[in-house]
């Protein structure tokens, strides 16, 4: 209620009030600055309905007016709450051009980045008024990923002012009203698995229902980085004009180890492949060589708008190991990544550098597929392309683990180097 900053996030555990505190801040808005508009947002329709026009309707039956048709709370000194619905990219046509001084979005890990952004162009106005948004959140969803970074890891990218965002912590002990009313609701939260209560009771970021990797641990797969011994090392990336995300990788002590990574959106493919190139020239100048790199089949592919693949338009860039197309067999892929992920004894034979905070950021917020539990989901999209690298990267070396590095080709088996 006190929090000042552009957007402000409480979320966490289940059971916290975080809707009703929603309501209760917009309400208070409403009424401390005469002529403000606000908006709530939830995923779907009837979710919209059941959590917030009916509580308001009983709440401020008789005080406020409702036009029901429009979904719109209008107050006398003429405040308005408008409530919405965000359930596909297209709803956000219908807010596009409109103005809005407060927005709330409720459960803000169900909606995407791309409809967070467009909201956030709405935040707008030429009255003296606060413009703020408000979300609510639990762990998991397919806005998991950006509501983690913004609020949670702090990971800010260009653009965006750290001093703006701001997480409050909810747990479903500080609900007393609940805690008094349905005693049984916290022991049902206790009594879920593992990764279910660690979620919903205890409000973690880390392990969620519905994660891929839910054997991916920082305490165990990240590393601090250090010196490798292995001079004999290799690439793997994923190309795409909205991310570009290469991974440089090598075996030692039959772990692999990922060291280094770079993930950029915007670069054409010439400029993916000289921003490959300066970082394989600093392995040469270190005395490494990157034997060679693997990417996605489809950069095989010949292209409309040119005629030429992307392979041959990267390999007019001079500087790049050779090129080499991936085995893309998906389930395959995630299996043998796994694989790295745990060992027999409990260990894991994959290890990453802390510095590699892209991969780590989506190893554990990639998802499985509803349709396919055994493949990633592809939404949300941002945090499929490293964890699609590394899966690259591993299936490109087979059952080889040997310190001497080999190079896989289209027609024949290993070549040792």
């Amino acid at each position: 209620m006190r929090s000042t900053a552009k957007f402000t996030a409480y979320g966490g555990a289940r059971g916290g009030g975080k809707s009703w505190a929603l309501r209760r801040k917009l309400i208070a808005l409403c009424l401390r600055y005469p002529g403000i508009h606000c908006l709530i947002i939830r995923r779907t329709l009837s979710e919209l309905r059941q959590n917030h026009v009916l509580p308001l309707l009983r709440e401020l039956r008789g005080e406020v007016e409702y036009a029901s048709g429009d979904r719109i709370f209008k107050f006398s000194n003429g405040s308005r709450i408008l409530l919405g619905y965000l359930s596909c990219d297209s709803d956000t046509l219908r807010y596009q051009g409109q103005e809005f001084d407060i927005i709330a979005i409720d459960e803000a890990t169900q909606i995407t980045e791309y409809q967070f952004s467009t909201l956030k162009g709405c935040l707008r106005g030429v009255g003296d008024f606060p413009r703020r948004m408000y979300l609510t959140c639990n762990p998991g969803g397919v806005g998991h990923a950006w509501v983690k970074r913004l609020f949670i890891d702090r990971a800010f990218r260009d653009g965006e002012n750290p001093d703006d965002y701001r997480f409050i912590q909810a747990f479903v002990y500080d609900n007393d009203i609940l805690m008094k009313s349905d005693p049984e609701y916290v022991k049902s939260l206790e009594s879920l698995p593992d990764a279910l209560r660690a979620a919903w009771l205890e409000g973690r970021w880390d392990l969620f229902e519905g994660q891929f990797f839910p054997e991916f641990s920082r305490a165990k797969q990240v590393c601090e980085p250090f010196e490798l011994k292995t001079l004999k090392r290799f690439a793997a990336f994923d190309y795409g004009f909205d991310r570009f995300a290469l991974l440089f990788l090598a075996y030692e002590d039959d772990i692999l180890y990922v060291y280094r990574e770079f993930c950029r959106s915007g670069l054409t493919l010439t400029q993916a492949a000289e921003e490959f190139a300066n970082l394989c020239g600093d392995d040469r100048r270190r005395g490494c060589d990157i034997v060679y790199a693997v990417a996605s089949p489809d950069l095989w592919n010949r292209r409309q708008d040119s005629g030429y693949s992307g392979f041959e338009i990267m390999s007019r860039v001079s500087g790049l190991p050779p090129l080499i197309r991936a085995d893309n067999r998906r389930i395959p892929g995630w299996r043998a990544v796994r694989e790295l992920l745990t060992s027999p004894d409990g260990s894991s034979r994959l290890k990453i550098f802390r510095n590699c905070t892209e991969l780590i950021g989506s190893m554990e917020a990639l998802l499985y597929d509803p349709a396919s539990p055994e493949d990633a989901s592809g939404e949300p999209h941002d945090v499929t392309h490293a964890p699609e690298a590394l899966r690259y990267a591993i299936m490109s070396r087979g059952e080889d683990r040997s310190e001497t590095l080999v190079t896989p080709t289209a027609d024949r088996g290993f070549i040792s180097y």
